[in-house]
């Protein structure tokens, strides 16, 4: 967000910066006639979503323009389960406009602050052996390109550049529309339950593949594994949504005001830490209830933090949790936040995550206060060690020359980027240090 003084943040506070301008177009002309401005004026111009990544991929040190009045449905095609939404539309307005219509998102991340645009273009993500990053689901597209021009990418246009659009990075242009394959509206039965994190750590591949989607979280300092297993139901299903008291006590009070406290104390005094991580384990994370998806899949998180996540090979994923685990054992460090663990299937979108294989997430995490620094970059070593390649909106360190050797098709990506935008009017210093100048 941009605050008073024209200084914008992102939500997690690692990256700021004082834009030369800020604009708020309302349209897709709006935006287009914000980069003719940009182009004549010679600024660079960028688009911010909600902030929700913590790298500097939405820092815009020319124009910046903010999105928050492009969102909405623009048409909906029912017959063949399809949605056409302004690229600003936050995540947690969508399932209220896809309801009248009987339809949902395939699948979710667990937090759905982000804009739809913001979300897909850094690769975001839920869990499910089956299913793919929310990328997936985009089957077309309208960016403005950096000569000012409406460009659709979908089946019948520029059909070719599809799987670089969809993942795009907001390197090729600034997105004014996105367009979503849906599936019906469905709900879904969860189990939250605690398991012992070394039978979850032998049985991991075998309950990923058990149920529609998987995870599991573990807080450093104990040895229990805090499971989430998710399966899916037709929409008549019966619902058994979780009582509303009970879920303010898990998710409100518990999971955020008084993890706020902690996480703050443990910066002061980091022996408390261990302790309340077992607590925690014993109070939250033991629950099972049917309900509709986005209610199921998605979570709030108002604690705020810092996060870095790896995809790995989907058999890498227990041994590079296992030396996590040691690392942080033999450094002694106090870690207030869970690691968590997710999976995702291999699609052929070209700067995906999961392009090409199955694969395997491990997210780390620091209160926003503390530093993350040794302990992301020790757990970076491990997981490039292990195949891994970093998400595109987490923190992490890797260059162009790194990158290159981990996608197929980086140079097939960063030919078109010189196609569409020349003179780099949507680049930034992340985006120089990723994609290369």
């Amino acid at each position: 967000m941009t605050r008073p003084g024209g200084t914008w943040q992102n939500w997690g506070r690692s990256a700021s910066i004082r834009p030369a301008r800020v604009e708020r177009p309302r349209s897709p002309e709006g935006v287009q006639r914000a980069v003719l401005a940009a182009i004549a004026q010679d600024l660079p111009i960028k688009a911010v979503g909600a902030g929700h990544s913590f790298a500097g991929i939405a820092v815009a040190p020319g124009v910046l323009l903010e999105l928050d009045d492009l969102q909405g449905l623009v048409s909906v095609d029912v017959e063949r389960s399809r949605v056409t939404l302004l690229a600003g539309t936050r995540l947690h307005r969508i399932p209220r406009m896809l309801a009248p219509h009987g339809l949902a998102m395939q699948n979710l991340g667990d937090i759905d602050r982000q804009s739809i645009a913001g979300a897909i273009s850094t690769g975001t993500h839920g869990t499910g052996a089956g299913f793919g990053g929310l990328a997936t689901q985009v089957v077309g597209a309208t960016l403005i390109t950096a000569a000012g021009e409406f460009l659709r990418v979908d089946e019948n246009d520029n059909p070719e550049l599809l799987p670089a659009v969809a993942l795009g990075l907001g390197a090729l242009g600034i997105l004014v529309e996105v367009t979503l394959q849906c599936v019906p509206a469905f709900v879904m039965h969860a189990i939250d339950e605690p398991a012992p994190l070394e039978d979850v750590l032998e049985t991991v591949h075998d309950r990923a593949a058990a149920s529609d989607h998987f995870e599991f979280y573990w807080f450093p300092h104990t040895e229990v594994a805090l499971t989430k297993r998710q399966t899916r139901l037709a929409e008549s299903a019966p619902r058994r949504p979780l009582p509303v008291a009970g879920r303010w006590i898990d998710e409100t009070l518990l999971s955020n005001g008084v993890y706020r406290v902690v996480c703050a104390a443990g910066q002061v005094i980091p022996a408390i830490t261990p302790p309340f991580s077992r607590l925690a384990v014993r109070l939250t994370g033991d629950r099972e209830y049917t309900d509709r998806s986005h209610t199921v899949l998605t979570q709030s998180r108002n604690v705020r933090f810092r996060e870095m996540e790896y995809a790995l090979p989907a058999e890498n994923v227990v041994p590079a949790f296992r030396e996590i685990q040691q690392l942080i054992r033999r450094k002694g460090w106090r870690i207030e936040f869970p690691i968590e663990v997710r999976f995702a299937a291999a699609d052929e979108l070209w700067l995906s995550t999961a392009h090409g294989r199955a694969s395997g997430y491990i997210a780390v995490h620091r209160y926003w206060r503390a530093d993350p620094t040794e302990y992301f970059e020790a757990v970076e070593q491990i997981c490039l060690e292990h195949g891994g390649r970093p998400h595109w909106g987490k923190l992490h360190t890797l260059d162009a020359r790194q990158l290159r050797e981990r996608y197929p098709r980086f140079d097939e990506f960063t030919a078109l980027r010189d196609r569409l935008d020349p003179e780099r009017r949507f680049a930034n210093r992340y985006l120089d240090r990723v994609l290369g100048q």
